[in-house]
């Protein structure tokens, strides 16, 4: 794996970890990631920045979950130079003009920069989204958009962010970006090619009857915030009444408390009391495997704002099964409406419709989940589409055999981790081709960052006198080194920065006769900024007289 098909990756587990008890789609796609990574690594180490120890061993834990024989390089976070020997940062997330405005004090084009978008929605997000024309983000880095309706989101701030930054500095404000590619979450179909032996396991386990039509949905239970049930719970009710076949409905998944569990659950009861309700942990792998086996046809009716992509659709594609699902954000892109399944119509509120709910999240009145959930509150999908598109699937055996073969094959050819794996090693490969042959000078560009300047520089009016290269040194009459080492055993003095060895070296080297931080620099092997540091500590305990 040369330089140019690999990335260092930013290694914080969470982003990862398919064990946490929150589990949310970014680690699942995290993971899906990673065991990528680890597949395509060709006998080269898994290379990981994290700030410290800990971090690095969780995320070493997850690398060597996936294959134990595989190599982890730890890079700290103290050291970004290093990156620049791979030459791109992954991260997992969408905090590519945070990370470009901590990669200035290192250089702007030490090495490029690749996120990837999962919800847009958040007002975190959002203003990620438009740091990228703010912060130092360059056509060398990339922030990863999972669908075209992503692409379409980062346009629409862009262009909002645009207007803002050439109305503020003038119209004539250069404004420049990332790489925007399109390149979708993916899937290790093989984790879904369940045998025969599987399905009837599988269908045996919830007591399935072979005449009894299974429609299942895998996710967060959670209906502020992924997919309301309702449409669901009447679209299989009805399509029940129309077929007059026996259906079942498997919800996989987890909630974030018994009191939602109960809401589903008595949702399902009200709303549609013909279909056979299967509740199952959607954490607890064998079980989610069984539901997958078990399962007839997928659905999934997204209406939420918090939506980029939907990974579960193309799982469901990956098992074979034709699935529903509505004609919302990411779904346009994965799901052929009439040939791997159906896609619902859908309605929300017109543009400027929505303005208090801005209102009230820019200001705290709304917080991320009430904002998300009362956007969700107004979004409708057109119901007799859903119970013509269920009926004909609960209906017709073969239709949904023929769905299903076209989803499978869909999800091999264009969603197989692989694959989108080599989307990326290609991406990188580009970005590096960017960074290399820069086509404007980087004459001027800054080496420091305006809000985490250098706290003597910033603050360098608060003193009377400032310790230079230069400052005369002498030692305070009557000092000792017994004196210093008290000062430096005694609690008060115990958070000072210098090591211990390097307060000892400059006091002796001043006791030497040595008159100057460039003298004493020049004796310990040490940089003059040190020297300074440590002066003033020396200072501070008493034992140095500065000028």
């Amino acid at each position: 794996m040369s330089e140019t098909t690999s990335a260092v990756i930013r290694a914080h587990a969470d982003g990862y970890d398919m064990a946490k008890p929150a589990l949310m789609g970014r680690q699942a796609a995290g993971n899906g990631f990673l065991r990528a990574a680890v597949y395509a690594r060709d006998g080269q180490p898994i290379r990981g920045l994290s700030p410290n120890a800990d971090i690095a061993r969780g995320f070493e834990a997850i690398v060597k979950g996936i294959d134990p024989a595989a190599p982890f390089e730890w890079i700290k976070s103290a050291e970004p130079e290093r990156i620049g020997a791979t030459g791109v940062l992954y991260l997992a997330d969408i905090s590519v003009a945070t990370h470009a405005r901590a990669r200035v004090r290192t250089g702007i084009s030490a090495y490029s920069l690749c996120g990837v978008t999962h919800t847009t929605a958040s007002q975190i997000a959002m203003n990620e989204i438009a740091g990228l024309l703010r912060e130092a983000v360059m056509p060398w880095d990339a922030l990863v958009c999972t669908s075209s309706a992503v692409l379409e989101t980062v346009r629409r701030v862009h262009e909002a962010e645009a207007d803002y930054l050439r109305w503020r500095h003038g119209a004539d404000t250069r404004i420049e970006g990332p790489q925007l590619p399109v390149i979708p979450l993916g899937v290790h179909c093989a984790d879904f090619d369940f045998s025969a032996d599987q399905r009837a396991g599988g269908r045996a386990a919830f007591d399935l009857a072979d005449d009894e039509v299974a429609a299942l949905f895998v996710g967060r239970l959670v209906y502020h915030a992924k997919a309301h049930p309702h449409a669901m719970y009447r679209g299989l009710q009805l399509a029940a009444e129309r077929t007059g076949k026996r259906v079942a409905l498997i919800l996989c998944g987890w909630t974030p408390s018994e009191r939602v569990e109960e809401v589903f659950r008595q949702g399902a009861a009200q709303f549609a009391p013909d279909v056979r309700l299967i509740f199952v942990e959607g954490r607890d792998p064998p079980r989610r495997d069984n539901a997958w086996a078990a399962a007839d046809i997928f659905v999934t009716l997204a209406d939420n704002i918090q939506e980029t992509f939907g990974l579960t659709p193309i799982e469901a594609m990956a098992a074979g099964l034709p699935v529903v699902v509505t004609d919302w954000d990411g779904y346009r892109d994965t799901v052929r409406d009439g040939v791997d399944g159906f896609r619902i119509a859908t309605w929300a509120p017109e543009p400027g419709m929505g303005t208090p709910l801005a209102r009230g999240h820019e200001i705290g009145v709304l917080n991320y989940d009430r904002y998300c959930g009362f956007a969700s509150a107004t979004t409708a999908l057109d119901l007799a589409h859903l119970v013509d598109a269920l009926s004909a699937l609960i209906d017709n055996p073969g239709i949904r055999k023929a769905m299903g073969a076209s989803g499978r094959q869909r999800a091999r050819d264009l969603y197989d981790w692989p694959v989108i794996y080599r989307q990326y090693q290609t991406l990188w490969s580009e970005l590096n081709a960017r960074r290399r042959f820069l086509t404007r000078p980087l004459a001027g560009a800054p080496a420091n960052l305006s809000t985490n300047l250098d706290p003597f520089e910033v603050f360098g009016h608060y003193p009377t006198h400032q310790i230079s290269a230069t400052t005369p040194l002498t030692l305070t009459p009557g000092a000792t080194r017994e004196q210093l080492l008290a000062c430096l055993d005694h609690p008060l003095f115990g958070t000072i920065p210098s090591p211990r060895d390097l307060t000892l070296s400059v006091f002796a080297a001043v006791e030497t006769g040595d008159t100057t931080p460039t003298a004493i620099a020049t004796r310990v092997n040490y940089p003059v900024s040190a020297i300074g540091r440590t002066l003033g500590q020396l200072a501070k305990m008493g034992v140095v007289r500065l000028g």
